[in-house]
């Protein structure tokens, strides 16, 4: 075994035993206590294991987090303690910036660069990203991957077994085998900047069209698999706007909507990770006056390619539940992958289904939450799918799924905070407007052609 292997097995080694005496140590009192009829006291093993996996950093804190967005894949009281966790990692210092940045780009690195800024503009769970400056004056994002992360990503996915182990001794109501695979799917994706950079290219065709929405340049010649360069897009974050104009937060929202479901509905392609700190506002001066005009989509690194059947059974579920025709609503479930699916377990689904198509079936102006408090949006909803699906349960959930779920969630998330009052009805209509299976098929493939994703085509 070289040293660099000795080094990656010590760094691997010394990640699981970490990661699994903390959050085994805390799965192993949970068990006890119920083998023993100790008393089951879930909030405080839930604060107990995210304060476990809070001291960790790293990638395990972003599985955690994307797990607890994911509607009743954990107990409630895990998942609330879960959200709390902040996936701000330790930046690395300037030696060991220039050490990993040698060894991307070669030991004159810096001249490549008319400036580079020593520290980092944001730090998070695979990486951090400098800003710096071409030699043509350009404003560049260079996004470095902190070292070693293959390894602790394997570590983590590894123990966050764990959770899952928890999860099926204690509330077995969804079959959450699929679930693990997709997460550790998109996960180990993220860890390859090539990859991301061929997303943003996506990203640059399917949105060329919609100015509200500003997607990056690669920088190639300044990028390789662990570092990605792109443009540096001047921009506010959005809560920045949340006590400004209705006409403003609105805005900013119909920008959210047609970034992510022009995508979908129009190429099959999701950016599974809506969340906040993945899009900032741009400005443009009107009157004199400064307003957001649009949002800049700033992260690439989960994103979720379908095949157009699985776009045909999210429409066929809208117009299932718009028009009341449950034959349809039984062939959206079954094109996404549920199978065996009773009168009850339907019924049951349809209870999230209606909660999440809910505004696009209204047409009207509203608020996405339309009266309910944003802290309870979905949970009354969660909780008698929970309570249902314990009685008729279990269901397997495909993996298709998991994803499509969350970043509508995460989506919504985001209309709340804006407080945006719109008719989601129409968007929702126009994005889907004269839609076919075979107009999906024909762009996205000519789509992953141009950016060499066509492996993507026959496996999505």
């Amino acid at each position: 075994m070289s040293d660099r292997e000795k080094n990656r097995f010590s760094a691997r080694a010394a990640r699981y035993a970490r990661v699994g005496a903390n959050v085994g140590g805390v799965a192993a009192r949970i068990a006890a206590t119920r083998l023993f009829g100790a008393g089951d006291d879930r909030s405080r093993n839930a604060a107990e294991l995210a304060a476990a996996l809070g001291g960790l950093k790293g990638p395990i804190m972003k599985v955690a987090q994307l797990m607890a967005t994911i509607p009743d894949l954990l107990p409630p009281e895990y998942a609330a303690e879960l959200t709390k966790l902040q996936s701000d990692a330790p930046p690395m210092g300037w030696a060991f910036v220039k050490r990993r940045m040698s060894a991307e780009l070669g030991p004159d690195w810096q001249q490549r660069f008319a400036r580079f800024e020593h520290t980092p503009a944001a730090a998070a769970s695979l990486g951090q990203v400098h800003r710096a400056v071409a030699h043509d004056g350009a404003q560049l994002a260079c996004k470095l991957q902190y070292p070693d992360m293959q390894s602790a990503v394997e570590a983590d996915l590894r123990q966050l077994e764990w959770l899952f182990a928890i999860h099926r001794r204690m509330d077995p109501a969804i079959d959450t085998t699929e679930i693990a695979k997709e997460i550790g799917a998109r996960v180990r994706e993220e860890l390859d900047y090539e990859r991301e950079a061929k997303h943003v290219a996506l990203y640059r065709i399917m949105l060329a069209r919609t100015p509200e929405v500003r997607v990056p340049d690669v920088w190639p010649e300044l990028s390789t698999r662990r570092l990605l360069t792109l443009d540096w897009l001047e921009g506010k974050k959005l809560l920045a706007y949340k006590n400004d104009s209705l006409d403003a937060r609105n805005r900013l929202a119909v920008s959210m909507f047609k970034a992510w479901w022009f995508p979908f509905s129009r190429f099959g392609v999701i950016h599974g990770d809506p969340h906040l700190g993945n899009y900032t506002a741009f400005v443009e001066d009107e009157n004199g006056k400064p307003e957001p005009m649009g949002i800049n989509l700033l992260d690439y690194g989960c994103i979720r390619i379908f095949a157009p059947k699985f776009v045909g059974g999210v429409v066929d579920l809208y117009t299932g539940l718009l028009k009341g025709d449950h034959d349809l609503v039984v062939h959206a479930y079954e094109t996404w992958g549920f199978r065996g699916l009773s009168r009850e377990i339907i019924d049951i689904l349809n209870i999230w289904a209606r909660f999440i198509y809910a505004p696009l079936l209204d047409d009207r102006v509203r608020t996405i939450a339309d009266g309910v408090k944003p802290s309870e949006y979905g949970r009354r909803e969660a909780f008698k799918v929970h309570r249902a699906l314990r009685e008729k349960g279990p269901v397997k959930v495909p993996r298709e799924f998991v994803f499509m779920d969350r970043a509508a969630i995460g989506l919504g998330g985001v209309f709340l905070h804006l407080a945006a009052k719109l008719n989601y009805y129409r968007l929702f209509n126009e994005a889907i407007e004269h839609f076919s299976l075979a107009k999906v098929a024909e762009r996205q493939r000519a789509a992953l052609e141009k950016v060499d994703l066509t492996e993507h085509v026959s496996s999505a």
